[in-house]
């Protein structure tokens, strides 16, 4: 297990009926449908995600019809920003730090979850606002074909080999494109040598990407030879993409690193359907769903009392064996991010 590791991470369809400001007593929130807006990585390229074997399971439960909308975690946030006066979704899934902000912006309502209590602390809003459904780690994929073992540091990615062989998502924009920002503030021991380092990297970088979920596709074709990711998403997408690598660059001298990434879910303040926002919630955390994490997502479990022993689960601890996990500082990152992300605008010329 890693060192100081985290206890192991439709189509659009939005509604045209008139909403209005919900509780459970509102005529619309009698309707059996719920509507998800979330980050890309928990649903599957061919219908073999966790999402999907949740979803189906809880409409076959319930009778509730889930309705999914999916973008980058940023994405997702100012979509429900722009749709505050009307809501359109009743829960919000996203990656740090975009359910801080989230949070932040007024857009999660106070909902604990049945099963909450098993999540570590870390892992949650003290205020009861967003709580952790699928742990889960930053990382990168390399093309295993093409290279015969990732490139150990970040000064390696500096090689004239990966020019126009690497992209990394959108900071601001996609969770794991702002997880670039964060790691990299860490291993190079603060914001402007992290700056520094990535206004030389832009040279080999392909350019912007609105989703991470769209990059491994071409890392795995050989069209790039390294990209940013997550653990969860991409040893899910490895079963289907026999190329695709998960690595953990580290400084030179140093070790490889990462920080827990967790999907993280709040149900929206004025949900047009917020009990069947609860509901899904209850539902996405209890334990036959929490045991599923592993072993048809790729992820870890959020439940501490979940021992996860499939075969995924035992790769997962394999591939994490030896990698330092450290804890980023949340509250500064949501107070800071626009201009960290401004930094890194000045600094790559994006």
């Amino acid at each position: 297990m890693p060192t100081n590791a985290l206890k192991p991470v439709a189509a659009l369809a939005l509604l045209a009926a008139p909403l209005t400001a919900c509780g459970g007593n509102s005529a619309a929130s009698d309707e059996n449908v719920v509507t998800v807006y979330s980050a890309d990585g928990l649903k599957g390229e061919n219908g073999d995600g966790w999402y999907d074997r949740v979803f189906e399971d809880f409409e076959n439960e319930t009778g509730i019809k889930v309705e999914y909308v999916e973008g980058g975690s940023g994405e997702m946030v100012q979509r429900a920003v722009r749709e505050k006066s009307n809501p359109q979704a009743d829960v919000l899934v996203t990656l740090p730090p975009f359910i801080q902000q989230a949070d932040s912006k007024g857009l999660l309502q106070t909902y604990t979850p049945k099963g909450a209590e098993q999540v570590g602390g870390a892992d949650k809003a003290a205020d009861g606002t967003w709580t952790s459904v699928v742990n889960n780690y930053f990382g990168f994929v390399y093309n295993k074909k093409e290279l015969k073992q990732p490139p150990a540091t970040w000064e390696e990615l500096l090689d004239g080999t990966y020019k126009n062989k690497l992209q990394y998502s959108t900071p601001g924009v996609a969770g794991d494109g702002t997880a670039v920002l964060i790691k990299a503030m860490h291993d190079f021991g603060g914001e402007q040598p992290a700056m520094d380092y990535l206004g030389r990297l832009q040279s080999n970088n392909v350019g912007p990407s609105a989703s991470t979920g769209k990059l491994a596709p071409k890392v795995d074709k050989g069209e790039l030879l390294v990209a940013n990711g997550d653990v969860q998403m991409n040893f899910a997408q490895a079963k289907t993409m026999p190329n695709l690598g998960i690595w953990f660059p580290a400084r030179e001298g140093g070790e490889p690193t990462t920080f827990a990434l967790p999907y993280a879910a709040g149900l929206v303040t004025e949900a047009p359907h917020s009990g069947n926002g609860k509901k899904l919630l209850d539902f996405m955390l209890s334990q036959s769903a929490q045991r599923q994490v592993s072993e048809i997502g790729g992820g870890f479990s959020a439940r501490q009392d979940i021992e996860a022993t499939d075969a995924n689960a035992i790769a997962l601890d394999k591939l994490m064996d030896g990698v330092t996990v450290f804890e980023p500082d949340w509250n500064d990152i949501d107070k800071n991010l626009s201009s960290y992300v401004d930094a890194w605008k000045s600094a790559t010329g994006s």
